[in-house]
């Protein structure tokens, strides 16, 4: 089936594009309540690894998050206040998340990956009111909780807990009227934790109109129509959430598809993609490279007519392979936690493989040198957003609480990504890597300090390094570089220990999957280690 995408004219859309941001704006009085008008429309279709299947309408999660919000206020958390969201892909992750852009609290969500540590280190960091979770986190959560003094609620879904309230409960109690807050745009809407190169992870805090900076996302990269079925293959804890499996998808009025799973399986993702009337589709490269593994020809996907894919670049025989077997080329896609859709390869484009696509409309991108000069095509330099005289609607609003930080990313009129690129003559990006040294890996972002601080807890690490290594299943990898306290000796074992200190000590994810024991790291005359070097080596450079 060929359906006409909504944008064919890039050059004209992009000459024509004009942000439009009201003074005040609530995406969940403006945007959900819109399409709950129709009561038949439906949001969501939910499946689970035991063939549970729930429709949920527009409706339904209208008149659920102003229960929720209900259950907020009672609860004493008000306009302005932070409330952590710990969930995997349950409905009420959803209906949490509306809830609190209704009532204008801020919605900080977390991978389930997270330990004791990370959860009291955001409940500080951003001096949250309430943490929502399962039962599982929560015992997490348990650990560290007298040391979270500003936590004065804790709601846990699925099963009770001692000393949490218990989700079903308070709904089951809760009124369902509920007066959705007058936010203004630029109020405070969500804050998202992303690692960077130093230090722990970093704030990023986004208003209420970074809802409306993702229409973009939805509208022309996503390319949804309110008939669509959008699946995004993707942890709820990341902001790619906020992209694919939130405001771009409603933004557009199309339902979303939601498979609940503790485990990504090639296979059931396959059956799953053939079975429903799932039109378009999300992934990390990684789920890509996994999925064209499996034999394609036993299956067919009737309504499959658009696929994506954002995180680092995919290799053309990935995108082949997957061409051949569905008629949809993987369109890449670039942006940040920072940020809305910068570029991307729309359908409207001619695609180029490797390519990040083109500017988004709205978004003023471009390659610039140390100067803030931007340079001729094939120059290599930093991907820099402008942001005068008209910053782009989306783009957060600052680091929360770290000035510094804030104004080391905005210089001179621009935004710095912090990534490498170039662009051709035809005005095609093309990703060059990161100018830090954060890891970029099957869609996780990780910061080499954080995994060096969990090493170095070890009696066995006396100095460690990591930097990302090549991986051709995941694109890159972390790897450390281990000096070994005298009394120890380099064995597979020791590596084993170590990973496994690593993921318990932080977040699993983080882990390092290869380990090198050296004498001695490479350092700079005033005593830092130069991770670029041992970077260069691993990637052949």
């Amino acid at each position: 089936m060929i359906v006409q995408p909504n944008m064919t004219d890039y050059d004209k859309e992009y000459k024509d594009f004009k942000w439009e941001v009201p003074e005040h704006f609530n995406f969940a009085g403006e945007v959900i309540d819109k399409w709950a008008e129709d009561k038949e429309k439906l949001a969501m279709l939910w499946v689970d690894d035991n063939g549970l299947e729930i429709k949920q309408t527009f409706h339904d999660l209208s008149v659920a998050s102003k229960k929720m919000a209900n259950v907020l206020k009672e609860q004493g958390i008000e306009q302005g206040d932070v409330v952590i969201v710990v969930l995997p892909r349950n409905i009420e992750w959803w209906v949490i998340f509306t809830a609190c852009i209704r009532m204008g609290a801020l919605v900080a969500p977390g991978t389930t990956q997270l330990t004791a540590k990370d959860l009291e280190f955001r409940a500080n960091k951003s001096n949250a009111s309430c943490i929502i979770t399962n039962s599982e986190i929560g015992t997490e959560f348990d650990k560290v909780e007298d040391k979270c003094a500003n936590i004065k609620s804790k709601i846990v879904i699925e099963e009770k807990k001692e000393g949490w309230l218990f989700f079903n409960d308070a709904m089951n109690a809760a009124s369902d009227q509920f007066e959705t807050a007058k936010t203004k745009a630029d109020d405070n809407c969500l804050v998202y934790f992303t690692s960077g190169t130093t230090g722990f992870p970093k704030m990023a805090l986004h208003a209420h109109s970074y809802a409306i900076g993702h229409k973009v996302t939805g509208k022309y990269w996503l390319d949804l129509k309110p008939e669509d079925m959008h699946w995004n293959v993707s942890d709820t804890g990341w902001a790619k959430a906020a992209w694919s499996s939130y405001f771009g998808p409603w933004n557009q009025g199309a339902a979303q598809f939601i498979h609940h799973t503790d485990r990504f399986d090639p296979k059931t993702t396959l059956d799953l993609l053939a079975k429903h009337p799932i039109t378009t589709m999300c992934g990390a490269p990684t789920i890509y490279r996994m999925l064209v593994l499996e034999d394609l020809s036993q299956y067919n996907f009737p309504a499959l007519r658009h696929c994506v894919g954002a995180g680092e670049p995919l290799n053309p025989e990935i995108i082949d392979v997957w061409k051949k077997a569905t008629d949809c080329t993987i369109r890449d896609g670039y942006g940040q936690t920072e940020t809305v859709l910068l570029c991307g390869s729309f359908p409207c484009i001619e695609p180029r493989f490797g390519s990040m696509g083109k500017p988004t409309p709205g978004i003023q991108l471009h390659v610039i040198d140390e100067e803030g000069k931007i340079l001729p095509p094939n120059q290599e330099g930093d991907i820099a957003v402008k942001i005068e005289p008209e910053r782009p609607v989306g783009l957060f609003k600052e680091y929360w609480k770290e000035p510094d930080r804030t104004a080391s990313a905005f210089i001179d009129g621009w935004y710095l990504t912090g990534d490498k690129a170039y662009v051709d003559e035809d005005g095609y990006f093309w990703f060059v890597g990161r100018s830090d040294d954060v890891i970029l890996t099957s869609g996780y972002r990780i910061g080499p300090f954080e995994v060096e601080s969990a090493l170095i807890e070890h009696a066995a690490v006396a100095e460690s390094a990591v930097v990302s290594s090549p991986d051709e299943t995941r694109g890159e990898v972390v790897k450390a570089f281990v000096i070994l306290s005298a009394q120890y000796e380099a064995s597979d074992d020791l590596v084993k220990e170590l990973q496994n200190h690593v993921k318990t000590t932080t977040a699993p994810y983080k882990y390092p999957r290869k380990i090198e024991f050296v004498k001695e790291l490479p350092k700079t005359i005033s005593g830092k280690i130069r991770r670029i070097e041992l970077r260069d080596a691993e990637w052949g450079r």
